[in-house]
């Protein structure tokens, strides 16, 4: 008998060998398996290749099968357990979990948004924590290490294999300290103004700059500071104006004047951005809904 690869053998096969054994009849376990006698018989036959052994043999007017028949019909039901657990996901219960997420985000989406998501997260998983990374302008090859988790940034990178989703947008508006100064009540008056900004360590200014720029109203920044924690400082107990995403009123620069700019500017949005190798993943799901749910409530 010329037999042939073990590899060729599948879930069905095996399941075909079991149920025969089990049944001790062609006919019943083609019944069984809702397939045709022949088709039971065809795969009868693979398996004797495969395994050199007759498996079944006529005993009296029916069948029976051979002692390796039925010790391998015992590891085929292991095997078929083993691969229905291959085939589920792995199961995920919040209150036993204690992994650290990693999430990328700059200061305004860190100190917005993740505070009240780990509250969130915490509420289900008490021994759930964070690692908080600065994301920069993100990039599609730090998603696709093994570290991140989530990025949150207004700059979800390029590539088939990231995915994005919109959690909120922002507005902005123009702050100032009400106890120095009154809202600008031109545009002249804005232009005249002192102003502070963002420059990051990269040398990337704020897509509001640019936007105000191109449109002609150009303004003399006195303060660039590398992030919107740095703003209030140059803002209190002075005449300076900052045009700033209007949710860094809730921590940042809480306290503080603001109206609106005197142009009409882009929103600016706030991405969740992840790999998508993890996109069934049962934790990443938990986690990324808990995310949209912190963000629902703040919209």
């Amino acid at each position: 008998m010329s037999r042939i690869d073990a590899l060729d053998l599948d879930g069905r096969l095996l399941a075909l060998l079991v149920t025969v054994v089990e049944q001790r009849s062609v006919t019943r376990a083609a019944e069984r398996l809702g397939l045709t006698q022949s088709a039971v018989s065809h795969g009868l036959e693979r398996l004797r290749r495969i395994t050199g052994d007759a498996l079944m043999v006529k005993s009296g007017r029916g069948i029976a099968p051979t002692p390796q028949a039925e010790r391998l019909a015992d590891d085929a039901r292991q095997l078929l357990v083993a691969m229905q657990a291959f085939a589920a996901p792995a199961p995920f219960d919040p209150a036993t979990c204690d992994l650290r997420f990693c999430i990328a985000a700059n200061p305004l989406q860190r100190d917005l948004l993740l505070p009240p998501l780990l509250q969130r997260l915490q509420r289900d998983a008490p021994a759930v924590s964070l690692r908080v990374l600065p994301s920069g302008v993100p990039t599609a090859e730090a998603l696709r290490g093994r570290e991140l988790d989530l990025v949150i940034s207004p700059r979800p990178p390029q590539g088939d294999d990231i995915a994005r989703e919109l959690l909120l947008e922002d507005r902005y508006g123009v702050f100032y300290d009400p106890g120095c100064r009154a809202a600008p009540a031109s545009r002249a008056e804005y232009a005249a103004a002192e102003h502070v900004t963002v420059r990051y360590p990269d040398e990337r200014g704020l897509e509001i700059d640019r936007f105000l720029d191109d449109r002609g109203l150009r303004r003399r920044q006195v303060v660039e500071v590398s992030d919107f924690s740095g703003v209030a400082p140059f803002l209190w107990g002075t005449p300076r104006l900052a045009t700033m995403p209007t949710r860094t009123a809730v921590r940042l620069l809480h306290g503080l004047a603001c109206v609106e700019p005197p142009l009409p500017c882009p929103p600016m949005p706030m991405f969740m951005i992840w790999h998508r190798r993890r996109d069934a993943e049962p934790a990443q799901a938990w986690l990324r809904q808990a995310l949209r749910e912190v963000a629902a409530g703040l919209a």
